[in-house]
């Protein structure tokens, strides 16, 4: 994917945030659909599905491998090639930027008899695939390259070993993977995590008709699928996406006199520890609504501003937030006291070494931000400061964080580059500017 020029933005101290809106599909299930929808058999119709570059990679993707895929409408339609069908491709497969269709799709292209080359942008070339790999490699796939970042040529085979794996780190991305590939071994392929980690695939590939189950051992979360697997393509409306939802949730929250309500977004209890931290430092959030489509939970959520007050989040709510820490250290530059975000190791290889951006970004703007260790420490402010330039090191949820820190900041803030939130949130500036955010293009 060719790199766009950098689209410096400023963010500037706004008035109260008012109105109803609803954000893009959520990119988890995006991904999912589109991949579920390939290895089933029949059409997959899916509404609401996210159009942003890191979904729309992988539907470039899973038409190489030989789905059909169709829009109209607005209406996605996969027309799958079931378990075990799909094709070499043509050419590489281009992921741009995206971290998690690139790993899914290994799990995916593992239990196929096939080879294929896997190329990314700058970003995701650097970030590390050997935590997928090992077990792949452990039920068979195998890599051309003694490395492992792309570009990498990766060989499936209809021969996949079923295995057992305890995941090193809570990873909902390693263990969709491995479960994607469990599809075409024979036998029941398990994956252990200390903690559980979001579940949309489990939740997704029972819909899809395959057999999933779920148990604790030793205090521990194992997921089963059962393999020789036989999929049915299915309706999927796609909820909105709760880690976009999080930038209009902390608006309100910083911003005195707000009231925000974002309809029809996903909250699984893997996806909403921000929510859950946003209550506890003070700010006044409310599930309306509740209802549930395609096996998800779903409501509106209502932000009103109140007070804040700086909290401990602990390490074991990291897999339910770990891409809302940028977003939650601009909102704990708001409150009153110390914010300490406990057991973010994860947040060093994401798009960029978010640990360290949100850090220094913070200090641009007069905050007091600490790294010891795997903890982000934030002194906060009831008024923080602003005035500085943000780096965002290609990464879209850096440059939407610290464009939400400038609303509620005494001077302007702002980010050098707003490129990349084309990946998960094309709209964000045009909608931010319907509840009354003040962002303009430097």
């Amino acid at each position: 994917m060719s790199q766009s020029p950098p689209r410096p933005f400023h963010a500037h101290r706004s008035g109260p945030l008012a109105g109803v809106i609803r954000v893009p599909g959520d990119k988890s299930i995006s991904h999912r659909a589109l991949m579920l929808g390939a290895l089933a058999t029949g059409v997959t119709r899916i509404t609401g599905l996210l159009e942003a570059e890191d979904v729309l990679n992988t539907a470039r993707v899973i038409e190489l491998l030989g789905a059909r895929v169709a829009r109209r409408e607005g209406v996605f339609e996969v027309a799958g090639r079931g378990v075990g069908g799909l094709t070499r491709p043509s050419g590489p497969l281009d992921f741009g930027n995206s971290g998690t269709g690139c790993r899914l799709t290994m799990g995916v292209i593992a239990g196929h008899d096939v080879e294929a080359r896997l190329v990314g942008d700058a970003s995701l070339s650097r970030r590390p695939m050997r935590r997928v790999l090992t077990p792949l490699r452990q039920m068979g796939l195998g890599v051309a390259e003694d490395r492992e970042t792309l570009p990498l040529t990766i060989r499936g085979t209809s021969s996949l070993v079923p295995i057992e794996y305890a995941t090193p780190v809570p990873s909902a991305q390693v263990k969709s993977a491995i479960l994607f590939a469990g599809l075409g071994a024979s036998g029941e392929t398990t994956v252990i995590e200390r903690e559980p980690t979001r579940d949309h695939t489990e939740r997704m590939l029972r819909y899809f008709g395959a057999e999933v189950k779920t148990a604790e051992r030793d205090g521990r979360n194992a997921v089963t699928v059962t393999g020789d697997a036989e999929l049915e393509g299915k309706p999927v409306a796609v909820p909105g996406d709760p880690s976009s939802a999080a930038f209009l949730a902390a608006a309100a929250a910083i911003v005195p006199g707000s009231e925000v309500t974002i309809a029809g977004v996903l909250v699984n209890e893997t996806r909403t520890g921000f929510y859950t931290t946003l209550k506890e430092m003070g700010a006044d959030v409310t599930f309306a609504n509740p209802r549930e489509e395609n096996g998800e939970p779903i409501a509106d959520i209502r932000v009103r501003h109140r007070p804040l007050t700086g909290v401990v989040v602990p390490a074991g709510r990291a897999p339910s937030m770990i891409d809302e820490y940028p977003v939650l250290s601009a909102v704990a530059a708001f409150a009153s006291g110390e914010t300490r975000m406990e057991g973010l190791a994860e947040l060093k290889v994401k798009e960029s070494d978010r640990l360290a951006a949100t850090a220094a970004g913070l200090a641009a703007q007069g905050g007091l931000a600490k790294v010891d260790g795997d903890t982000l420490i934030v002194a906060g402010n009831t008024t923080a400061r602003g005035g500085g330039t943000v780096v965002t090191h290609m990464d879209h949820r850096i440059a939407m964080a610290f464009l939400i820190l400038g609303l509620g900041a005494d001077r302007p803030v702002a980010v050098d580059d707003i490129t990349f939130v084309a990946t998960s949130f094309p709209a964000f500036t045009a909608l931010m500017g319907t509840v009354g955010a003040r962002l303009e293009a430097r």
